[in-house]
């Protein structure tokens, strides 16, 4: 049985939200937090909340044991793209787009 978790809106790109994704699929979910712990970027910690957000929903909603629990499936998905400018020299402006992502992670017990 899977046990789901989803943060919709964050403001970290997805682009650099997967390469730390990629520390994790797979891996148990212990293993996993303790590596997002001592990862320095913004998206370690927002991924670790979304686990973290994951492994109380089993549980509270499910009979699934939390310590045999691993990552099944973890992406990012693009939200939509805040668009800001900053201007220029001679008058121009150049577009900036500040991205947002849906993180979801999927658990399931080994």
């Amino acid at each position: 049985m899977e046990v789901k978790a989803v943060a919709k809106y964050l403001r970290v790109s997805p682009r650099k939200v997967r390469l730390v994704m990629d520390e994790v699929r797979g891996k148990r979910v212990e293993d996993a937090l303790n590596a997002l712990s001592y990862a320095p970027q913004k998206g370690a910690f927002l991924l670790r909340k979304v686990i973290q957000s994951a492994v109380a929903n089993a549980e509270a909603n499910t009979s699934l044991d939390v310590d045999r629990l691993y990552i099944k499936r973890v992406y990012a998905d693009e939200g939509p793209t805040l668009k800001r400018f900053m201007p220029r020299a001679l008058g121009r402006a150049t577009r900036i787009r500040k991205r947002t992502s849906h993180l979801t992670v999927v658990l399931d017990e080994e």
